[in-house]
């Protein structure tokens, strides 16, 4: 799914608010998340799971190409941790 198929699935599942309102909704939900992540933040919605940043140390790569080895840099990455409720629904089927 993506975005504007969520936007069109609340809309349709709640006729009494205009999709332009949806759509704003949907995104500043989603600006907030990226917000508080971009801050350093742990965002969690209780039963479908947790965002968080991961750094990721610097290492000595290899270019996959050449074998020559290649510095990469430190980085932070963006991480999904799964709810009990999520993990049950998509393990029960």
């Amino acid at each position: 799914m993506i975005k504007s198929e969520l936007i069109q699935k609340i809309a349709e599942e709640n006729p009494h608010l205009f999709q332009r309102d949806v759509e704003r909704i949907v995104s500043t939900i989603f600006d907030e998340i990226i917000e508080a992540m971009a801050a350093g933040n742990r965002v969690e919605l209780r039963g479908f799971g947790a965002f968080s940043v991961k750094k990721r140390d610097a290492r000595q790569g290899r270019n996959p190409r050449t074998g020559d080895a290649v510095v990469v840099d430190e980085k932070h990455v963006p991480f999904f941790k799964t709810g009990k409720l999520l993990r049950d629904r998509l393990n029960d089927g």
